[in-house]
């Protein structure tokens, strides 16, 4: 694999905002936790804004909702880093990943632990600021967190490990407002537990060639041609697991509307995703942030029409 070939098929773009305004010094730092590719930070910080807003009556407080949003910025850092710690060696293999900044050789094994221990007590120090019942339930994540990166090494539904990380959100965000766990956050976890495995299994497409080459397993290719399908129940279960939990929240009915064009949103993804078009999956992958919204927007007119 020559350098050209790498740099062409890279997921780093070339002189975007981090190559312009960033301190080159700064620049593999920044793409290390991929403060250039938000949609993941907004994939992490949604179920905890529905689970914020779920449990408020009238409008989510904005310094919780704040602090979900940094904690998201950072926990997906961290993430990240962890991930590519993982995945170095592999990552320097594949044409989408070689250019990244610890397979590419601009950050150091070291620098990046130590980075990684740095996001971390940062992370820390926004948990804190939580109750002390929601304080425990994020904390409780955290296995997860290390262990998503090595399963795509032994099972096919990676996956599913990473719906049950990527929607903790739910279960801290009502933690946060109401000190417990009850029904409807736990509802609205499984919803997004199966909403990951829609939009994951699209964003896995793109890798499918490169996995089987290295042996790496993924839901893409456990499903294969009957992806589209498997869709279709995934994000059923997402939009009608969304509904008991608004119901059991006594939601109002701009809640119900909000959902039908959300749900719709999810048709839309199921129908017209192209399996064998890199580019066709990650812009519908990305297309999530437009569902999430619609979802969080629901939310909150349904409670303020209670």
């Amino acid at each position: 694999m020559t350098e050209l070939a790498r740099t062409d098929a890279s997921d780093i773009a070339e002189d975007d905002w981090i190559d312009r305004f960033a301190p080159p010094g700064l620049r593999p730092y920044l793409r290390l936790i991929r403060l250039d590719r938000a949609i993941g930070t907004w994939l992490l910080l949604f179920p905890g804004w529905w689970s914020v807003a779920l449990a408020t009556p009238g409008w989510p407080e904005a310094w919780l909702m704040v602090l979900f949003g940094v904690g998201a910025l950072i926990m997906r850092g961290a993430g990240c880093v962890f991930n590519d710690i993982t995945d170095r060696d592999l990552d320097r293999r594949v044409a989408r990943t070689a250019m990244r900044p610890l397979a590419s050789g601009q950050v150091s094994l070291g620098q990046a632990i130590a980075y990684m221990g740095l996001l971390f007590l940062l992370g820390l120090a926004v948990l804190l600021q939580f109750n002390r019942f929601a304080v425990v339930v994020g904390a409780c994540s955290l296995p997860l967190i290390f262990l998503y990166p090595l399963m795509k090494r032994v099972t096919y539904w990676p996956q599913a490990v990473l719906g049950l990380t990527f929607n903790w959100g739910a279960l801290l965000g009502w933690a946060a407002v109401q000190g417990e766990l009850a029904a409807p956050a736990l509802v609205l976890y499984a919803a997004g537990f199966f909403w990951t495995l829609g939009y994951d299994t699209i964003y896995a497409h793109q890798d499918k060639e490169d996995d089987l080459l290295f042996g790496v397993k993924s839901s893409a290719l456990k499903l294969g041609a009957n992806t589209r399908p498997w869709l279709f129940v995934f994000y059923a279960a997402t939009a009608v697991l969304i509904g008991l939990a608004g119901h059991l929240a006594g939601l109002a009915w701009p809640f119900y509307a909000a959902l039908v064009a959300a749900a719709a949103q999810l048709v839309w993804q199921a129908r017209r995703v192209d399996i064998d078009d890199a580019k066709d999956c990650l812009a519908k992958f990305k297309s999530n942030r437009l569902f999430a919204w619609l979802v969080l927007g629901g939310i909150v007119a349904g409670q303020l029409a209670r």
